[in-house]
């Protein structure tokens, strides 16, 4: 119940505020986005499966962002972000979708 209500604050405040990324940061943020979505997928399957652990999520969760914002950097560093970026979305999007069938086969027994 406290994870529900941090993310209702969490969107309020961001509504409210209306953060802006700085501009050298946002190739990053997308990739970040899809990289906590991937460990929060992961968390799910997990405690369907009765296999969740807080401590495995946190340290999957700011692997996986600060992972995957590593390569998009060194990616730019090399002059291939986008491609790289192109990587990182397409693996981290096949196990999402992954997860999410998990999830399904769990809850719908299909």
């Amino acid at each position: 119940m406290i994870a529900v209500l941090g993310l209702v604050v969490g969107v309020a405040l961001g509504l409210l505020f209306e953060p802006t990324v700085p501009a050298g940061l946002q190739p990053y943020l997308p990739i970040a986005v899809v990289a906590a979505l991937d460990a929060v997928f992961g968390a799910i399957r997990a405690y369907l499966d009765g296999r969740f652990d807080d401590k495995v999520f946190v340290v999957s969760f700011i692997s996986n962002v600060l992972i995957a914002a590593l390569i998009v950097f060194v990616g730019d560093q090399l002059g291939v972000g986008s491609q790289l970026s192109t990587g990182v979305i397409v693996v981290l999007g096949i196990r999402i979708f992954s997860n999410a069938a998990a999830i399904r086969r769990h809850l719908f027994h299909a």
